[in-house]
């Protein structure tokens, strides 16, 4: 059953990675705020749950917006001196999408298991109902778009 409508990919992503944020929704919301007030265009998000209260968050943005971020990033530092800042070039992001994956389980399996046959390595992570979205590097990125369109032909 093909149940993929479409397979789209982003090139030059750079992940950015702020480690022992304050668990304050507050401080997410700030953050966010500033890297928009720089005109800095966030994509892929996610935050971990809490490990001694400070939750990791991560997000992507354009290769392009590396350098914006870094800078607002040293502005957040000074203010929250427990966080720290990674940064990480040369990703592509995968999009799987399929207004089928609602309601049909095993789907991100199947992606997952394509991927991994790939030997893509994978950075993140994310979905919605009808979206699957990996972050690989991008020496891996054709691989894993061949086993992915062969997983679901």
């Amino acid at each position: 059953m093909k149940t993929i409508q479409s397979i789209s990919v982003v090139e030059d992503v750079t992940l950015v990675s702020l480690h022992d944020t304050p668990a304050d929704f507050g401080v997410v919301a700030e953050i966010f705020k500033q890297l928009a007030d720089a005109g800095v265009d966030v994509d892929m998000i996610s935050q971990t749950p809490p490990h001694r209260n400070a939750p990791d968050l991560s997000f992507t943005v354009s290769g392009e917006d590396m350098g914006t971020v870094v800078t607002a990033a040293a502005a957040l530092r000074a203010q929250h001196g427990d966080m720290k800042l990674s940064v990480s070039g040369g990703h592509c992001k995968i999009s799987v999408f399929s207004e089928a994956m609602r309601g049909c389980p095993g789907i991100a399996g199947r992606v997952f298991a394509a991927v991994a046959e790939a030997g893509a390595e994978v950075v993140m992570i994310t979905t919605s109902e009808v979206d699957i979205s990996l972050l690989v590097a991008k020496s891996d990125t054709d691989a894993a778009v061949a086993a992915i369109e062969k997983a679901f032909s």
